[in-house]
């Protein structure tokens, strides 16, 4: 098929020039080794509130959602949950890490555990977490890319993917932290607008809503319900609701990252985080899932079936639509948008995996915390590089969907859940708890997305991260102690973070109603009865069932979001938390020379 792709070139080259302008601008502005790594902790609430929803959502969104849709229909696109189960970490941890980053001068999530815990072996698991975290979840966006430079310019997909990494690498490179956030700024509102564009065109193509409802009202039954509660399997992809739950489990690993904590530590004061995880991702990018995602997810399947289109796996579907369907300045605006969606997440993750590399590995073991801030900044702007290669390397190899593949990388962040539970909200297990739980939550997760896939119909993610919790329990009942020291520094943080983060009486009278409202929805909405949306309970507007029950449960999801963030104050805080965290400084970990 011919397409024509003049103003494809135009918007990347326009694309290409933002992106090197802020890499360059770090450049020749970023001098200190602080300053590249988390922009001297100066991050402003706009950037965030946008570069942190783009990171979070990405290419498997715009390429990867919609390509699953189309495989495997309306059980499936649960997975657009994801816009509530990856912002609820936040809620859950964002604030609390931002405080513990000033008041103790933390820069990486390694400098924070392994205070906490006195154990430097956390660290250097936190460091690993990072880097196959970084490496697997920039390979899912760079062979995205790839893809969809092939399908759209005819360009082969491994000098696609080569060349749509060079940009990334280019202005992560130059301009550290601060420049990949400004970038992702521009990248969340082509995100968006790219989705609802494509999703558009579809619907068009059909004549419409009333015509494509019909249409899909008559697809085969497999695509339009969940098909059980669990299978006693292993080894096979199936969307029981199970499968669903522990899915969006993995996805939650996203906020609880290793990059997504050190970006926390960035930002100039936590007044973003809950109008990101309730505004940006819950409202806006749900709509753009629930409807937009599904029409061309959907509509991709009846073409499929009416023979109008053949793709040969999940990562072609999007490309094809877009050629297909999109006039070209459309196409260009669409091109870019999924291309910047891509390096959104990229971005941030390999840049925060190559601070980590050089501020827990390089500086503080092999240089012995010496060396200059030209120095720390060229050898992580190395890793950075190194990092880069390694996940084309993966992309370009792996079999996986691209949204399995991404899975694998998030589970290995829902891992994560075991530090961040003990350090910020006080779950009491020994250090070695700790340092055992991570190490088997990691190897679990390996385990079974690998050797032993998806047993019962279980993702990884619950498998990981639940046996790392039996492990950090068995420790503490099998009696291991922390040392004194050990007990006095765990002791002072949690009376000093629990008496600035103590909720007011409204907000401790939320806080016990979340309780119970959050696992209700949890079981309802993503859980084993939404199972419940097979059977014809209620539809409107022409939507099936299934997809009536998504869009009811996406909407009471958004006011408990509300609920959690603001009533519950989990998200937001006053001019005097900010004072307090500002002044009552305990800086614990050395900065560099």
């Amino acid at each position: 098929m011919d397409i024509d792709t003049t103003w494809v070139w135009i918007f990347l080259a326009l694309y290409v020039v933002y992106c090197f302008y802020w890499g360059l601008r770090g450049y020749f502005t970023e001098k200190t080794s602080y300053g590249y790594s988390i922009g001297g902790r100066q991050i402003p609430m706009i950037a965030f509130l946008m570069a942190a929803t783009a990171a979070s959502f990405s290419g498997w969104t715009t390429v990867g959602h919609p390509g699953l849709i189309w495989k495997y229909g309306l059980a499936y696109a649960f997975a657009s949950f994801y816009v509530l189960t990856i912002p609820i970490t936040g809620s859950f941890f964002a604030k609390r890490t931002w405080l513990m980053g000033k008041r103790y001068g933390f820069v990486t999530p390694g400098d924070m555990y392994a205070y906490y815990y006195n154990n430097e072996n956390v660290r250097s698991l936190v460091v690993i977490t990072a880097i196959l975290y970084g490496v697997f979840y920039s390979a899912v966006q760079l062979i995205a890319a790839g893809a969809l430079f092939h399908w759209v310019t005819g360009f082969p997909l491994s000098w696609g993917a080569i060349l749509m990494a060079f940009i990334v690498w280019f202005y992560v490179v130059t301009g550290g932290l601060r420049a990949s956030t400004w970038v992702g700024v521009i990248q969340f509102i082509l995100l968006v607008f790219s989705i609802i564009l494509i999703g558009i065109y579809v619907l068009i193509h059909f004549g419409g809503w009333s015509a494509l409802s019909q249409q899909v009202a008559g697809m085969p039954e497999s695509y339009l319900q969940v098909p059980s509660i669990i299978e006693f399997t292993v080894g096979e992809q199936i969307w029981t609701t199970l499968m669903i739950l522990t899915y969006l489990f993995a996805l939650m690993g996203i906020q609880s990252s290793p990059a997504f904590t050190m970006w926390q530590f960035s930002n100039k004061n936590p007044k973003p985080f809950a109008w990101q995880q309730v505004f940006m991702s819950t409202f806006v990018v749900g709509f753009a899932l629930f409807f937009f995602t599904a029409f061309q997810g959907l509509g991709a399947q009846i073409l499929d079936m009416q023979g109008l289109i053949e793709p040969a796996s999940d990562r072609d579907v999007v490309p094809i639509l877009m050629a297909k369907f999109l006039p070209p300045f459309v196409l260009g605006i669409c091109f870019i948008g999924i291309i910047a969606a891509m390096h959104s997440t990229a971005a941030p993750y390999i840049g925060t995996a190559g601070s980590m590399l050089l501020r827990d590995v390089w500086w503080l073991k092999i240089r012995k915390k010496k060396g200059s801030h030209a120095e720390q900044i060229w050898f992580n702007r190395l890793f950075v590089t190194i990092l880069t290669i390694l996940a084309l390397l993966v992309g370009l190899h792996s079999t996986a969907a691209i949204v399995i593949l991404g899975a694998l990388a998030t589970a290995l962040g829902f891992v994560m859940y075991i530090p961040l539970l003990g350090t910020l909200w006080g779950f009491r297990w020994p250090s070695i708890g700790t340092f055992l739980g991570i190490l088997v939550g990691l190897a679990v997760v390996f385990l079974t997305y690998h050797v032993f896939p998806n047993p019962l119909t279980i993702h990884s993610a619950a498998w990981g991260t639940g046996s790392g919790l039996i492990v950090a329990y068995l420790c503490r009942f099998l009696g291991a102690r922390d040392n004194q020291e050990t007990i006095n520094r765990q002791k002072e943080v949690r009376s000093w973070l629990d008496s600035i983060e103590q909720p007011g009486p409204r907000g401790r009278t939320w806080r016990n109603s979340m309780k119970i409202i959050v696992p209700f929805w949890y079981i309802f909405a993503i859980g084993p009865l939404c199972i419940l949306g097979n059977y014809g309970l209620f539809s409107f507007a022409g939507f099936p069932s299934l997809w009536s029950w998504q869009i009811a449960w996406w909407m009471v999801g958004i006011v408990m979001m509300w609920a959690l963030c603001f009533k519950a104050e989990m998200a937001t805080i006053t001019d005097e938390q900010i004072r307090r965290a500002e002044t009552e400084s305990n800086i614990v970990v050395e900065e560099v020379t």
